[in-house]
């Protein structure tokens, strides 16, 4: 059983604390539980009561209105919202963070499984995956969950694209590419880079991935006489105390005839000179552009 403060509420559903006091005074929406040093709390279904709440709020309707349904009456109408809309989208987003904070396995991976089923795992990463990762490093920045919450829905997460990479394995289109995946010493988020091995190989692309930590020395060790035609690397902790300009030199002396490419929010936020080889990719569909390109064997040069 969860037990989350106001400010957890506000983060977590998007609604200010002094909106949702009046709520509870005005409409008797909710009531909190007290601490014997009379500390209001919430609890699992109170998360989960405030978070459909708030999606209804966002399609309009009324918190009078809103007030008037009974739960069942609410989880219809959100029901009644279904369809592959933006605002579908964010309920599954939400129900994923309640999921995470309650630390509700089964709740979280019937979300994503459903997902999967209705819309691909490709689209389900996306429009779903990815902005709920977002959303967990805001809560993060702002102290609202701990390291186990990001790790119980990590580890998650990695389970459904491991099964979907292993169903791909071995499927190579015949003008295939070979591309080196692979995330540098001391960083951990390794979604992305799985889920840019999914999108390479169901194009049929070869693939060798290499996984987190990875230091450069044995990359150039391994690899001297097996030259990749792209590599893929990506800096997003934004702990990493990393020089970034030395660190894509050396990639691009390592590597001078590969095209390298880069992402990650430490690229991103980073004034590089780039080699005329390298390139850094901004958002997951500018990357599967470029791998379709390649499948399609258009032989796209970075610049």
């Amino acid at each position: 059983m969860g037990v989350f403060s106001i400010k957890d509420i506000e983060a977590v559903s998007g609604i200010k604390s002094h909106t949702l006091r009046i709520w509870e005074q005005r409409y008797g929406i909710i009531a909190p539980k007290r601490t014997e040093s009379n500390i209001r709390y919430y609890d699992d279904d109170d998360l989960k009561h405030i978070l459909n709440i708030s999606i209804l709020n966002r399609q309009g309707i009324k918190i009078s209105e809103i007030a008037r349904m009974s739960k069942e009456e609410i989880t219809e109408a959100i029901l009644k919202c279904s369809g592959h809309s933006s605002a579908n989208f964010d309920s599954h987003i939400k129900g994923l963070i309640s999921a995470m904070l309650s630390f509700d396995e089964y709740g979280f991976h019937k979300i994503i499984t459903t997902n999967i089923i209705q819309l691909g795992l490709e689209q389900t990463i996306i429009s779903i995956v990815f902005p709920f990762l977002n959303e967990v490093g805001l809560l993060w920045q702002i102290g609202s969950i701990h390291p186990s919450h990001e790790h119980f829905a990590s580890n998650i997460i990695r389970q459904k694209l491991y099964v979907a990479i292993d169903g791909n394995v071995g499927r190579y289109a015949e003008s295939r590419k070979r591309f080196l995946l692979f995330l540098p010493e001391h960083e951990q988020h390794s979604i992305g880079l799985l889920f840019a091995n999914y999108i390479l190989r169901t194009r049929g692309q070869d693939v060798l991935y290499l996984g987190q930590e990875v230091p450069l020395v044995d990359l150039k060790d391994a690899f001297i006489d097996n030259e990749p035609d792209y590599v893929l690397t990506q800096l997003t902790a934004a702990h990493l105390n990393v020089d970034k300009q030395r660190f894509v030199d050396e990639i691009s002396t390592y590597w001078g005839k590969a095209q390298l490419i880069l992402s990650g929010g430490q690229f991103l936020n980073t004034e590089l000179n780039l080699p005329p080889n390298a390139r850094v990719i901004k958002r997951i569909e500018d990357f599967i552009t470029l791998v379709d390109s390649i499948a399609m064997n258009k032989g796209e040069v970075l610049n």
